[in-house]
């Protein structure tokens, strides 16, 4: 299993890059097992690759939790004509009060590009959707989807460019997610109720079956040990020597800001925070984060 990375003293720096370099190059059976359908899953060498049918979707989930850190995995999306599937790869607890930190990739008919959703739940609660257009095709390669997560925010990622961040507004009596250990999950499945504009562009199965394609799987966190409570394990993953920990990580740098406000002008299709509409009255996070 991949063990939780701390500052070893007696690792000098090479020996700790070699180190973090082969833990994170874990294969897909040393961190995840099929939870849903796993006669949908083929895998050809370092790739996994799961199918959604008119029989069923599929899903993976990390066989540990953790507790801050940085999840990484390479996708290739759904080729041709994806109308009325999502692919998602998230992070979640469990239980009705539960976090949750969501990449969702909306299909859609052939030549239209592919959007995808971010949301954020906390306390069970979500109704925090961003959505935007990729500056890539995301069918035609692996590209990389990466959640940062520690005490301070919460980082969405594409080829490490971040496109959200959930900052800790604590102090402004806002909830943040910080107290619970989380599983690492993707899945595809049929959304056609909604997913592809709105529910009016139905799955076509005549194109079936619809196939992603991972690789390059990383979780460099602290581990939680399942036999433990939630206070437990806050305690011992913000003792303050995991790498998520260090202060250069509480913020975004200044060539980060400068990623996220290029994506949110030239990307972002969809902000719940400016929409009206769902929410006359602004939800409160919305006046602390400065991003646009």
């Amino acid at each position: 299993m991949l063990k939780t990375t701390t500052s070893h003293s007696h690792f000098n720096f090479h020996a700790r890059l070699l180190f973090e370099s082969i833990s994170r190059a874990a294969r897909f059976n040393e961190l995840f097992h099929p939870y849903w359908a796993p006669d949908h899953f083929t895998v050809v060498g370092q790739t996994v690759n799961m199918k959604l049918d008119k029989f069923s979707g599929a899903g993976f989930s990390s066989k540990s939790k953790y507790m801050f850190g940085k999840v990484n995995i390479q996708i290739k999306l759904v080729e041709g004509d994806s109308a009325g599937t999502v692919t998602a790869f998230y992070m979640s607890s469990d239980g009705p009060k539960h976090h949750e930190f969501d990449f969702e990739f909306l299909g859609n008919t052939t030549g239209e590009p592919y959007l995808v959703q971010t949301n954020v739940y906390v306390n069970g609660v979500g109704n925090r959707e961003q959505r935007l257009k990729l500056w890539f095709d995301p069918t035609k390669d692996f590209h990389s989807y990466s959640i940062l997560w520690n005490r301070n925010q919460v980082v969405f990622m594409v080829d490490e460019t971040p496109i959200r961040v959930h900052t800790n507004l604590e102090h402004k009596g806002i909830p943040f997610p910080k107290d619970q250990a989380m599983s690492v999950y993707s899945s595809i499945w049929n959304a056609d109720d909604w997913a592809t504009q709105g529910g009016r562009v139905k799955t076509d199965w005549t194109h079936g079956p619809f196939v992603a394609s991972y690789r390059g799987f990383e979780i460099d966190g602290c581990e939680c040990q399942t036999t433990m409570v939630d206070s437990y394990n806050m305690r011992r993953c913000t003792s303050g020597d995991g790498w998520w920990d260090r202060p250069t990580l509480s913020g975004l740098n200044m060539h980060q800001t400068h990623q996220l406000m290029w994506v949110r002008a030239n990307h972002m299709i969809y902000d719940y925070c400016t929409d009206t509409a769902r929410f006359p009255k602004v939800p409160i996070e919305c006046e602390h984060h400065h991003h646009h």
